[in-house]
């Protein structure tokens, strides 16, 4: 008899959609036949936390609170009777359960507010052209964080919505605060969270329970199951695996952490699973498990004896959402920013495309680990047999395609997927500003669904980008993102400062080319970070070739992925933090883009030598290039309705008329040209499983007597089939 297998996802991670791990892992776990559950602690203990039981629960916890509380604590407490009354409706429409509510919240008087809401007036721009859904769910949005403060405050310092304990998880090279953190007594939030621990337990009464933990704002609270369940349900195995143990713990010696953990599985976790599973049954040698690690005889010991390779993604199955609460997830709008508005509001099916990256060789990216180094695409027919099996398992049809980058050609394939089998799909992607991202193939995206991408501009700068390894110029970058919104599809740029020996004026320049990129309305969303030489990057592995000096942590035995490094050649970084962040927050709502850029910093900078208009020169040069023979040609608007008219001579011409969705257009040409048109036109179809190359339609052209398609694509007609539906792929 096979195990019975739980799945759970510890708190925070997002309200508005679950991570997908579990999901991958269940639908893995149906094609070998194992019974599984799983659910997501997060959202649970969310809804828990915020209902009308949950609030009464926190604020008697308060009535003999020991210390002082702020004002603004003071504040919510004084107004509890009106959050317990609210809060049911307010979570229900966050739920996209009960739209009228927004009527009220709008009015101001239906919501208690604290100080989440001092600043609102400065926000009224961001509402202006959006309806009054979104402007409620803000305001319910800053209503949560209110409470969220005050448990913060008063309840348990290491809340937050999307992380819990994430500073005890991040940069831990020692498990000793965690494991301190550990024995402490339970906080009503960790009290919640045991007690649906508890009753899943009840429910599946697993053989074996899998902690997913991406990210360090999850390990706490997975730490925290695995001290229940080993206090409580010992004969369950407890499996850690994710992408933070995959990240951090590859170096991992500490016993202690085994007090709370059996077993921690790395990288991907379909064949460390299934191994680990035949292993508790007798089927398999505990040395001949893959990338596990264990505690036997107060040791650690990392056991990556199996012959077998890792399972081909083709074969993991298709992502099982079944069990979660689909339903029941919050959209919220915490900033008003587009690309976080994705992140935070709607639910989104998520899939990965290709395993790894196509490219692979960024210097600030952990290129030598499985997630990234190894590159497995899947084919685009497979990813429409799971995009239709997951839209009707979840009856939603968006979809966040979460690859480190999403490769051209197979987005290209897929978008023709999508589009044959006519699936209404609403997408969106990571992507590197590829050239082989033309208008064209862009546009073709669009039709399929795509509405944003983003992508990592990070430094903008030529010999920082050169030495990061990113495989673009600025310029690039600049023709690529206008190809983007050309097709209305939203371009967020992830920016980076503080890159080895980066200079002040890299810096200036590189905010004075992000400044012209808002400018010439090329890029709408971005978000500065700043660099983190981590262990397992290239610049981690050699910072001496980058021109910067490690400094710490020592390691103690726990996470190792973080480094701490000198930049002595480079400029004091910190010092821009706040003036990107403020003129990049102005530049994505169009104001301020003629501000000097030394105002935005209280310190003398340099001039930027970066010449006014460089990206609308870059774009302006963006010189169509001549189809490759092996391009796929496509035609995605209707066929015509063709008739022979009398030209001004009395001769004959041909008339097609075309008609769009939202207009028509009428194309007059030789008879010669019109017949060929009419008879190629269907073949260029995207319903039919063949496609024409560049290569045959010119041949069927010359074949045809139609003369030089040279001059073809240079004539009027030409351009007018390219304005309304003839892609080049």
């Amino acid at each position: 008899m096979k195990q019975k297998i739980l799945l759970l996802t510890p708190p925070f991670t997002q309200l508005n959609t679950p991570y997908p791990a579990s999901c991958y892992l269940k639908g893995f776990l149906n094609t070998k036949g194992y019974p599984s559950q799983q659910a997501d602690l997060g959202i649970e203990v969310i809804l828990k936390l915020f209902s009308r039981e949950g609030l009464k629960r926190l604020f008697d916890s308060l009535e003999n609170h020991p210390a002082e509380l702020s004002e603004n604590a003071g504040r919510i407490i004084a107004l509890q009777a009106d959050y317990i009354a609210t809060i049911g409706p307010v979570i229900s429409f966050l739920q996209n359960k009960n739209p009228t509510l927004a009527h009220q919240i709008c009015g101001r008087s239906y919501l208690p507010e604290a100080s989440r809401f001092d600043n609102i007036e400065d926000l009224d721009w961001a509402f202006g052209s959006m309806g009054i859904q979104d402007k409620a769910r803000h305001f319910a949005t800053l209503y949560l964080e209110d409470l969220g403060d005050l448990i913060t405050e008063a309840v348990d310092p290491h809340f937050g919505f999307s992380r819990y304990a994430e500073r005890l998880g991040r940069t831990a090279s020692h498990f000793d605060e965690m494991h301190e953190a550990l024995q402490a007594p339970n906080t009503l939030v960790s009290d919640i969270l045991v007690e649906i621990l508890e009753q899943k337990i009840a429910q599946c009464q697993p053989d074996v329970a899998c902690l997913s933990v991406p990210f360090p704002g999850n390990l706490f609270g997975a730490l925290k199951c695995g001290q229940f369940l080993k206090k409580n349900h010992p004969h369950t195995k407890i499996v850690m695996g994710g992408g933070y143990a995959n990240t951090e713990l590859r170096r991992l010696s500490d016993e202690r952490v085994f007090d709370y953990l059996d077993f921690v599985c790395l990288d991907d976790g379909e064949a460390p699973l299934l191994h680990l599973l035949e292993h508790l049954t007798g089927g398999r040698p505990i040395a001949q498990l893959k990338r596990t690690f264990t505690c036997m005889g107060g040791m650690v010991n990392y056991a990556n004896g199996s012959p077998e390779l890792d399972v081909p993604q083709r074969e993991t199955g298709t992502p099982d959402y079944s069990d979660l609460p689909l339903h029941d997830y919050l959209s919220v709008i915490e900033v008003v920013n587009p690309m976080h508005r994705l992140w935070s509001d709607g639910r989104w099916n998520k899939l990965t495309l290709a395993h790894g990256c196509y490219w692979g060789k960024c210097s600030f990216c952990d290129v030598t680990l499985d997630y990234i180094q190894r590159y497995e695409p899947m084919t685009a027919a497979l990813l429409c047999d799971r995009i239709e099996t997951i839209i009707a398992q979840t009856g939603e049809q968006g979809f966040h395609f979460v690859d480190e980058a999403a490769p051209p050609a197979l987005l290209r394939d897929l978008a023709l997927e999508i589009l044959r089998r006519r699936l209404t799909v609403t997408w969106w992607t990571n992507i590197r500003f590829e050239k082989s991202f033309t208008a064209d193939l862009c546009e073709l995206l669009n039709l399929s669904g795509c509405i944003a991408v983003s992508g990592g501009l990070e430094v903008a700068s030529d010999r920082l980008l050169e030495r990061m390894k990113k495989g673009v110029t600025v310029a690039q970058v600049a023709r690529v993102a206008h190809h983007f919104t050309g097709a209305g599809i939203m371009v967020h740029a992830y920016l980076m400062y503080g890159f080895p020996t980066q200079t002040a004026q890299e810096t200036i320049d590189s905010m004075e080319m992000v400044r012209q990129l808002f400018e010439n309305g090329v890029v709408q969303s971005g978000f500065w970070h700043r660099f983190a030489m981590t262990a397992h990057s290239p610049v981690g592995l050699e910072p001496a070739a980058y021109g910067v000096v490690e400094t710490g942590p020592a390691f103690g035995g726990f996470a190792d992925n973080d480094r701490y490094h000198d930049d002595p050649t480079g400029t004091e970084h910190d010092l821009y933090a706040e003036g990107l962040r403020k003129s990049l927050f102005n530049y994505m709502h169009g104001v301020c883009l003629d501000f000097p850029l030394s105002k935005w910093f209280d310190f003398k900078t340099p001039k930027p030598s970066v010449p006014k208009g460089f990206i609308n020169k870059s774009i302006r040069h963006d010189a169509e290039k001549a189809p490759r023979p092996n391009a796929l040609v496509v035609w995605t608007g209707p066929l015509p309705l063709a008739t022979l008219v009398e030209d001004e001579d009395g001769g004959e011409m041909a008339s097609l008329l075309f008609h769009h969705k939202q207009h028509e257009w009428e194309l007059e040409t030789s008879p010669e040209l019109g017949q060929w048109l009419v008879d190629v036109l269907p073949l260029l179809k995207i319903g039919g499983q063949a496609v024409m190359t560049f290569q045959e339609l010119q041949q069927d052209f010359e074949e045809n007597g139609m003369g030089n398609i040279a001059e073809f694509m240079a004539s009027v007609e030409w351009g007018a089939l390219k304005e309304n539906g003839l892609l080049i792929l």
